[in-house]
């Protein structure tokens, strides 16, 4: 999670990795001899920047399969859990209890990765190289003529199985309800560090970096007319494209806004006078973040490694510390279940551990430690989708002042910080009404 706007080697890899590097070399070198042959690479994860890079702006198909032996370590690992005691209180407010973790523990270890495997590789996945690191995207073209390109990014704890059950509805809408004039292409990208892109090797990808990269990958796939959409860390990124105006982007929607005036400071101790009831709401939501619901943007903004060997070695310490965020931050009345299916959090927590992301994902949040929800003004068009859980509920009259073209507002009854997971009908009839002044 991005609560703020951000201005501006082999012999280390799992095994499952150095198994694959072989194929992976053999791919690309494939690819570019001959684009019209159809290989698959069939790696654990590109979780690493691979030591050769793709030529000629090569786009090689990809395919997830981890190998049993990474299943079973899990599960081995699982069972040698080393508890502590229970909670001095009844609730949330000391983190995950103790019942619900061992609840979430177990139900991990009957988990069945292999559907959300087979789930997956139905869909077109790819790997580039940008800017020297491997990129991996999901590329959905619709079958109706004239469909809307739509760059969809992900933040933290979540991945691009955040917008798994908003393709279909996106690309296909006849059969979900919705016209042919509705339809979108899908790309989804997987953040610098996260699932099955590469891991940087050296500082500076940061939101700018990532947002120019996007932009790059938008232009290799041929869009010349398209738009983009985030939350989260997506948000800032989309945000950052927004700002930049790449060749081809024509608008932005975002279901998280950070709008909040220069005149109200970054730590929110005075706020000036006059504001609207709907301006403190968000005030005093964004106060109770920055005192109570913080502590994990300051570790990994500063200390991402450290926090990395715990949550690479201890499948409890990763799992728990992205259910706890499920739970803060998703429309319940208390458990995360009510929010959430356990499969699709389950699914998550699963693909940051396959691909050992723990720390080069936190290492996204040191790689932009701002200090403000205001973010810049945005000339092109802007969409924002306002969900009732989320961290803050963004007034119209900031977004107003910060988007001159708002081109679609609307505050929804149900969902939360996760909108896609949460409300995948209402996040894309969002996506279709934002957008539909921009269509031809």
């Amino acid at each position: 999670m991005k609560p703020i706007f951000a201005r501006a080697d082999a012999s280390d890899d799992p095994p499952s990795r150095r198994h694959q590097l072989l194929s992976r070399r053999a791919i690309l070198g494939a690819a570019a001899a001959s684009a019209a042959i159809p290989i698959f690479a069939d790696a654990v994860h590109a979780a690493q920047q691979s030591p050769l890079r793709a030529q000629n702006e090569v786009i090689a198909p990809f395919r997830i399969s981890i190998p049993q032996e990474e299943l079973d370590g899990l599960r081995s690992r699982l069972r040698l859990t080393r508890w502590p005691e229970t909670e001095t209180v009844r609730d949330w407010s000391q983190g995950v209890p103790l019942i619900k973790a061992k609840a979430l523990i177990d139900a991990w270890s009957r988990h069945d990765w292999r559907a959300f495997e087979r789930r997956v590789n139905q869909l077109p996945q790819f790997l580039t190289s940008i800017d020297g690191l491997d990129i991996h995207f999901i590329h959905v073209r619709s079958r109706h003529p004239g469909a809307l390109p739509i760059l969809l990014t992900h933040g933290w704890p979540g991945s691009f199985a955040e917008f798994l059950d908003c393709i279909g509805p996106l690309t296909d809408p006849v059969r979900h309800g919705g016209r042919p004039e509705d339809a979108f292409d899908v790309v989804i990208p997987s953040l610098p560090g996260y699932g099955f892109s590469g891991k940087p090797t050296a500082p500076g990808w940061n939101v700018d970096r990532t947002a120019s990269a996007w932009g790059k990958l938008m232009k290799r796939l041929g869009y010349t007319r398209w738009v983009a959409q985030g939350g989260d860390w997506g948000a800032s990124v989309t945000t950052t494209l927004g700002k930049m105006r790449p060749e081809g982007l024509i608008g932005i929607h975002l279901n998280w806004a950070f709008v909040f005036p220069e005149s109200i400071p970054a730590d929110l101790d005075t706020v000036p006078p006059g504001l609207s009831a709907e301006e403190m709401r968000a005030v005093e939501q964004a106060r109770v973040f920055r005192t109570q619901g913080i502590g994990y943007f300051k570790e990994m903004s500063t200390k991402p490694q450290t926090m990395g060997y715990g949550l690479l070695d201890s499948p409890v310490a990763l799992a728990t510390f992205i259910y706890e965020k499920f739970q803060t931050w998703s429309d319940n009345e208390g458990d995360p279940e009510q929010a959430l299916t356990m499969t699709a959090m389950l699914d998550d927590i699963s693909l940051y551990w396959f691909t050992r992301s723990g720390a080069s994902a936190g290492r996204f949040y040191w790689e932009n430690p701002g200090n403000s929800f205001a973010g810049p003004r945005i000339e092109l068009p802007v969409a924002v989708s306002v969900f009732p859980r989320e961290i803050y509920q963004v007034p119209r009259s900031w977004a107003e002042q910060t988007f001159p073209k708002l081109i679609h507002f609307n505050e929804l009854d149900r969902g939360g910080h996760f909108a896609a997971m949460e409300q995948p009908s209402l996040f894309t009839a969002e996506l279709r009404k934002a957008f539909a002044t921009l269509r031809r």
